[in-house]
């Protein structure tokens, strides 16, 4: 069934809110669209003519808040006038001028609009290398247009912006320059604001040095300028695939995923400030600065187009900086030092699923652990099994008993540290590693002489009767630190029986019913408590009588080994510490007389 065909009415102020509201992130994106279409215009004259003159843009402020914009480019005939200013999304034509796609920044359609987001109206002179006369083409923001002769000696166009109220401020002299030496100071046109030329001959990473070192210093200058702050390394960056050369700065103070972007340059022109997703993830250390020809802009040319392409370039620029860490662990160990101080996170990161970097890690990160900070490499030295705990507080509380036990640790309680633990072997077939568990560390504390055993025996029975309405049993053992009365051991069984319990609490009458069936703690699968007999208190304490003064005893040693191990506090924990610390407090002052009698005496 055939119709009649009809065509889609376009409303150019309709067209424009989008632009400006949901396309474009801001207005200032006009003065990129006017230098892309000139820069383009001069691109295709050159195609067509390689003697045409050099390529030049002339942006002019004029009075009364206009801004006039010149280029010596290939120019429109007055045909091609209507097919590019007068079209919204017309191509059919654009690739007989010469303007393909890939080839060229932009387009003349969609960025000439972009220009009514700060002026009401719009006027273009142009003059075609092609031949034929001068034709003048007005744009207004309601839809109309009118072309007739004009007046113009030279080849090329000029496009006259004049302010629609409320933007102003975007056509003022200092806007237009900042915007214009933004974008356009690495393109390899000239191009002068006020007669003063804003563009660079060449990009500071094309620049030649004799000296590396020179170049080097003259490139951190420049990072520092971008950045604002000096970085602390500068690498080259190559991508062939894409047109991609640059270089990435390594940053002088600790990063986060996520913070910060890239400086993105196409074919020369500034595309983005902050630009994500051009390295992987675990780079977030760097900063790069690149200009690329074959990467794919997004509809507004302000960020990326996710791609194979992208996806190659991020492959390859992370194997460019896996490979300056690798060099660095070779050639110049105090310079790798000194980065990995400050981003160590990052090298882990990578170490997880990279093997190389992996090797660099054992080498030469330092590690927390009971025997020092030092590198994997040195610690496991003479070790058969490499043990480990996943948290601080559980090192802090066991690092010094664990030595003096003769079973030193690894402190992993670290982004990544227990992954890379546990991934050592691919480096090293002989490495074996083990989590710690706290009750076999217990069981290699010294036992007490039969004698001893049966002279704290009395001690024991006390603690025992306390600590059972704590979930707990007593131990006594002699250990070093001395100046550690008591610790407080939970081993993997007894913490996994100590969740269910806390959960069963933590739930209703059903799933509580559920979870029972797993609650199977015996003896052996309780916290213990292991008082040192080398501690002058815990020889005291255990040959004092047996009765309330020794149980609140008891019950403040176990408070404080809880409190020192940096371990949860329950409520019958709390209440126990609070009643030991008042009850001994009490016992104190009790004997004490007080100032009203002393005087009244």
């Amino acid at each position: 069934m055939s119709g009649i065909e009809h065509r889609f009415q376009v409303d150019l102020r309709g067209v424009v809110d989008l632009l400006s509201h949901h396309l474009y992130a801001s207005p200032r994106v006009f003065v990129r669209e006017l230098l892309q279409n000139g820069t383009d215009a001069i691109t295709a004259r050159r195609a067509a003519d390689p003697d045409s003159p050099a390529g030049r843009v002339l942006i002019e402020p004029l009075p009364g808040g206009a801004l006039r914009v010149t280029d010596n480019g290939i120019g429109l005939t007055e045909a091609e006038v209507h097919t590019f200013l007068a079209s919204v999304g017309r191509t059919s034509k654009r690739d007989d001028l010469g303007f393909a796609r890939q080839d060229y920044l932009g387009q003349f359609g969609i960025g000439l609009l972009s220009c009514f987001m700060v002026a009401d109206a719009i006027e273009v002179v142009t003059r075609s290398a092609k031949g034929g006369d001068a034709v003048s083409w007005t744009g207004y923001s309601d839809g109309r247009y009118t072309v007739g002769a004009a007046e113009a000696a030279e080849v090329g166009t000029t496009v006259t912006l004049r302010p629609r109220t409320g933007a102003e401020h975007w056509l003022t002299p200092a806007t237009v320059r900042e915007l214009a030496t933004s974008y356009a100071h690495l393109l390899d046109v000239d191009v002068a604001v006020g007669g003063e030329r804003i563009t660079e001959p060449r990009a500071p990473w094309e620049v030649s040095h004799d000296d590396p070192e020179v170049r080097r210093a003259a490139l951190l200058d420049y990072g520092a300028k971008l950045l604002g702050s000096r970085p602390m390394e500068v690498i080259d960056l190559s991508v062939p695939e894409a047109g991609l050369r640059g270089v990435g700065f390594v940053l002088a103070s600790p990063a986060q995923v996520g913070q910060g972007g890239h400086r993105v340059y196409l074919k020369r022109m500034l595309l983005s400030e902050d630009a994500s997703k051009l390295v992987p993830e675990w780079a977030f250390f760097v900063r790069c600065v690149v200009d690329t020809s074959m990467l794919r802009p997004t509809a507004s040319r302000e960020a990326l187009y996710e791609d194979d392409l992208l996806s190659t370039v991020r492959a390859g620029l992370g194997e460019q900086i896996r490979t300056w860490l690798l060099d660095l662990s070779v050639n110049d160990p105090e310079r790798l030092a000194a980065f990995l101080r400050v981003h160590h996170l990052g090298v882990k990161a990578l170490a997880v699923r990279d093997d190389d970097m992996l090797k660099l890690v054992d080498a030469w990160l330092p590690f927390e652990t009971s025997r020092g900070t030092m590198p994997l490499r040195v610690f496991r030295r003479g070790l058969s099994m490499i043990r480990y705990v996943e948290t601080v507080d559980e090192f802090r509380s066991l690092a010094a008993i664990a030595s003096a036990a003769g079973t030193p640790v690894v402190n992993a309680g670290y982004a990544y540290d227990t992954e890379i633990l546990e991934r050592l072997s691919r480096v090293d077939p002989e490495a074996r590693v083990r989590r710690l568990d706290p009750g076999e560390l217990a069981a290699r504390l010294d036992p007490l002489l039969p004698a001893q055993e049966a002279q704290v025996a009395p001690f024991l029975e006390t603690a025992r009767a306390v600590l059972r309405e704590l979930d707990c049993v007593p131990l006594i053992r002699q250990f070093d630190p001395v100046t550690m009365p008591a610790l407080y051991v939970m081993s993997h069984k007894a913490r996994t029986q100590d969740t269910v319990r806390r959960s069963i609490e933590a739930v209703d009458e059903l799933w509580s019913d559920v979870l029972s069936a797993f609650d199977d703690v015996t003896v052996e699968h309780r916290p213990e408590l292991v008082f040192n007999w080398r501690h002058p208190l815990i020889r005291k304490i255990a040959s004092y009588p047996p009765g309330p003064s020794l149980r609140h005893a008891v019950e403040a040693l176990y408070g404080q080994a809880l409190l020192a191990g940096h371990h949860p506090l329950r409520a019958v924990d709390q209440a126990a510490l609070n009643r030991s610390f008042l009850a001994l407090l009490d016992r104190a002052f009790t004997d004490v007389p007080s100032s009203d009698s002393s005087e009244k005496s």
